[in-house]
């Protein structure tokens, strides 16, 4: 089959959906690969890298109008849907719950749209799992950016001016990206602790070097497709009297907790900024969801109550490279899960197929 890959357009995107490693692979499944010019750059895989494997380099409309699969990272723009062939196949995030209009102009070209941000957490798809792969890389940037700025180290340090004191670091949120935190933080030095409504985080946080914050309560969250639910007020308030004092002592502080399909639960309110170290720092990952923290703002770095608030809206694109590989190997599992050298399979009532395929052949399937 023809796979298109585009270069992204959203703002400071700066991934593409096939790396040329990849890109030979499918060739030598038999796919043919055409790439738009410079559609790679930005994550360092020129066009003579693609073209050496064998790819077809050309302009986005030359691309498009031959394409029966595209491969993308973000959804696809008005303008880039115009030169989507009619009934060709579409792979990249989508977030359909959020984005009921560009489902329905896809759907009105008739084109079959998987979600990579829909992969069912379940065993089989692990190595599908794009949210997981990019959360990874995400955590481990959230402390990078942490460190880079604070005003002290994280290690231990004696010297003979007298001893450094490792910092504090708080972690709210033991998914992929909260464990990769943890690691990170770990690695470097750090004090860490962590808090997470699901109990059962508990040994992966200890197994990792971290403390876990436990909140005496009888109700436990459910977890849902990998996700944490809404817990009720006043168990987050029971959480909140728990890690205040975590938090007051925190040289850094980062939010990983979000809840599917619903904004980001509040748990750093103005109030308690007051009350934290002057200088402290503050990794807000789920801005882009409304946010942990109430003053997080997106893409923006604010100093609220001598607190330094970072809201990075997209950490996996400031990872460009490695986040790339990542997502270009789970596009090319899940592939290899639909689809033949020659065809898609269609298998509608396989788990991974009718969790991914949000719409085909003019219907609306989730």
């Amino acid at each position: 089959m023809k796979i298109a890959i585009i270069k992204e357009t959203k703002h400071a995107e700066n991934r593409v959906a096939i790396t040329p490693q990849v890109a030979q692979q499918l060739i030598k499944s038999g796919h043919e690969v055409l790439v738009e010019t410079n559609a790679g750059y930005a994550s360092n895989f020129s066009d003579e890298a693609y073209q050496k494997v064998g790819c077809t380099v050309a302009s986005q409309a030359a691309v498009l109008a031959q394409a029966e699969i595209v491969a993308k990272v973000n959804a696809p723009t008005d303008a880039e849907i115009e030169l989507l062939p009619t009934s060709s196949v579409l792979i990249s995030y989508l977030y359909a719950a959020f984005n009921p209009a560009l489902i329905e102009k896809l759907n009105a070209k008739k084109i079959s749209a998987f979600s990579m941000d829909a992969i069912p957490r379940i065993s089989r798809a692990q190595n599908m799992d794009a949210l997981s792969s990019q959360a990874n890389l995400a955590g481990y940037k959230a402390v990078i950016l942490g460190a880079a700025n604070m005003g002290k180290i994280f290690p231990l340090l004696m010297t003979a001016a007298g001893t450094v004191t490792p910092a504090r670091v708080l972690i709210y949120g033991a998914g992929v990206a909260g464990l990769q935190a943890v690691a990170t933080a770990k690695r470097l030095g750090a004090i860490v602790e962590v808090s997470d409504v699901r109990p059962e985080t508990k040994e992966q946080v200890e197994s990792l070097g971290g403390k876990f914050i436990e909140v005496k309560s009888d109700e436990a969250a459910k977890v849902e497709g990998g996700y944490a639910k809404e817990v009720s007020a006043e168990y987050l308030a029971k959480q909140k009297e728990a890690v205040n004092k975590s938090l007051f002592m925190a040289d850094l502080v980062i939010t990983t907790a979000l809840v599917m399909g619903k904004k980001a639960p509040v748990l750093i309110t103005e109030e308690q900024v007051k009350q934290m170290k002057l200088g402290s720092v503050i990794v807000d990952m789920a801005v882009e969801q409304g946010g942990n923290c109430e003053l997080s703002e997106p893409d923006k770095t604010v100093i609220k109550h001598g607190v330094q608030i970072i809201g990075p809206a997209n950490l996996p694109a400031t990872l460009p490279q490695n986040a790339s590989e990542l997502y270009a190997k789970n596009i090319q599992n899940l592939l290899n899960h639909l689809a033949t050298k020659e065809a898609f399979k269609w298998e509608f009532e396989e788990e991974i197929t009718k969790g991914t395929l949000i719409c085909h052949d003019g219907r609306i399937l989730r």
